[in-house]
């Protein structure tokens, strides 16, 4: 039979590269798409906002400025910073005179326009409202107008030295410039968007190539990465397999990243428990495998002893046996009582009655004890308490807790019990003054499993399961209990209870 069970699921290391490469190939996609889809919108948005400011620049120079030098020294200084070719008319009339300036950045890109295209562009604008955009073809300057120097008022002329391709094309933005003064201007600005075409067909070649060398490196970077994080989980996963073979020796010590050192944290904790509970199970075993002999070799015994010596069948070996029976008996309940109240099988059956009556009962039982054996067992009350509980459970409680502190009382031999009531509680005191129980022991004693003096030895009276039986019946109550206890001078183990009533009581000491 197969110790753990093999998954048909793929490793961690190969879902992390497969995640990783998909991350890449998403990446490589939406670069391609950009490119294929967005680049050209994007590159236009960009030209028509550096037009856009460079006509505003141009306005507040037509509007502030009656000099053509101011005005043409603004006109190149747009075309130069924005790669522009810009024109600027001057009208009256209804009619383009000839242009206060015309400059560009780049003679190669530069749109030309004739005298009939601009007056075309005007008639256009004026249609729009006094601002409009298209698309136009650069066309070739005639021969003719070639090195010339076209008017630009008072100041001079720039010499224009062009060449043009037919394929080229440029955003035109036009504007008509209304000044306070009465004057107007129609300012024509073309950006080239030539460069584009050529400048995608390089892209694409670039992206081919870093296609290649993303691929590359996603594949390397993912096998690495993968193998680095699944490496401290890989780890994990073998302890973990080790510790479930009972291989308590198994180190947690995989590191690599926060979650996986907690993780490994949580399973060291839980392999120190699993350890020490294996230990105390073992010792339980071998406990009640003790507590078992012990009678059934009492009970053997005598009963041979009775059978082939004459004379021996006397009340007094009758009795032995009897008593031996009766703890056999009493360790088997406890065991069982045990085993149902933890697994919730065995529900409480509430009802009122008086817990101070029930502490006085089961000190009946202790009677033969206080004459024989010299003990001390004192009751300590004022009043009649009733509560709303499970009468057999809770005498369980007391009897239990009074056992204990018998088994464990100093040299004095007392156990004083005490009842006290507050706020509508009912609080019970068991009181030795033995050995004590050490601090760091305190919240393992009430652990079925655990034994604060790990040399067996058989109590005077019970099975030993008397604190786990108690902590079982008091949380199905759902009461409070503790214990108090200080080495050398004894301990105090105590619980409380809801009060239904109280009711005065003659005697206070019992």
């Amino acid at each position: 039979m197969k110790r753990f069970k093999k998954h048909k699921k793929l490793p961690l290391r190969i879902k992390l590269l497969g995640y990783f490469l998909v991350f890449g190939a998403i990446i490589l996609v939406v670069l391609w798409v950009f490119q294929s889809f967005f680049l050209k919108p994007l590159y236009t948005f960009s030209k028509s906002l550096k037009v856009d400011k460079g006509a505003s620049r141009i306005s507040r120079s037509v509007e502030y400025n009656k000099n053509n030098w101011d005005v043409w020294a603004t006109a190149h200084s747009v075309a130069s910073e924005y790669n522009l070719t810009v024109y600027l008319y001057d009208i009256s009339s209804g009619k383009l005179k000839e242009p206060l300036a015309c400059s560009y950045e780049n003679p190669a890109i530069r749109l030309f326009i004739d005298d009939n295209s601009a007056y075309k562009y005007y008639e256009k604008t004026v249609a729009a409202g006094g601002k409009t955009s298209f698309v136009a073809k650069n066309e070739s300057e005639p021969s003719s107008k070639r090195n010339q120097w076209p008017a630009t008022g008072d100041s001079g002329s720039v010499k224009i030295n062009q060449t043009s391709d037919d394929t080229n094309e440029s955003l035109v933005y036009t504007y008509i410039i209304n000044c306070s003064d009465g004057r107007q201007t129609f300012l024509i600005i073309a950006s080239s968007v030539t460069p584009l075409n050529i400048t995608v067909e390089v892209i694409k070649n670039q992206m081919i190539l870093v296609s290649v060398v993303f691929v590359l490196l996603s594949v390397i970077f993912s096998i690495y990465a993968s193998h680095r994080i699944a490496k401290p989980i890989a780890k994990t996963n073998r302890a973990a397999k080790e510790l479930a073979g009972k291989n308590y020796e198994v180190e947690f010590n995989a590191r690599g990243y926060r979650e996986v050192e907690e993780l490994n944290s949580t399973l060291e904790y839980a392999k120190t428990e699993l350890s020490a509970t294996e230990k105390l199970q073992q010792e339980l075993i071998a406990n009640i495998s003790h507590d078992l002999r012990t009678p059934l070799t009492m009970i053997t015994g005598y009963g041979e002893v009775m059978r082939d010596l004459p004379g021996e069948n006397t009340p007094e070996n009758i009795q032995i046996i009897i008593d031996e029976a009766t703890r056999l008996s009493t360790l088997v309940n406890d065991l069982l009582d045990l085993s149902k109240l933890q697994s919730g099988a065995l529900c409480a059956e509430k009802k009122e009655f008086c817990l101070t009556d029930s502490v006085s009962a089961i000190f009946g039982r202790y009677s033969k004890l206080i004459e024989q054996d010299g003990y001390n067992i004192v009751f300590n009350c004022r009043e009649d308490v009733y509560i709303n509980a499970d009468e057999l459970r809770i005498s369980q409680v007391l009897y239990n807790l009074v056992n204990n502190a018998v088994n464990h009382a100093g040299e004095d031999k007392t156990v004083i019990v005490t009842q006290t009531v507050k706020d509508k509680r009912v609080l019970i005191e068991v009181t030795d003054h033995g050995e004590g129980i050490p601090s760091d022991k305190l919240p393992y004693i009430w652990d079925r499993y655990y034994k604060v003096d790990k040399e067996h030895r058989r109590g005077v009276i019970g099975s030993g399961l008397g604190l786990s039986i108690v902590k079982s019946i008091l949380d199905a109550h759902n009461a409070r209990f503790g214990v108090r206890s200080t080495i050398g001078k004894g301990s105090t183990f105590w619980f409380e209870l809801d009060a239904v009533s109280v009711k005065k009581r003659r005697n206070s000491q019992k």
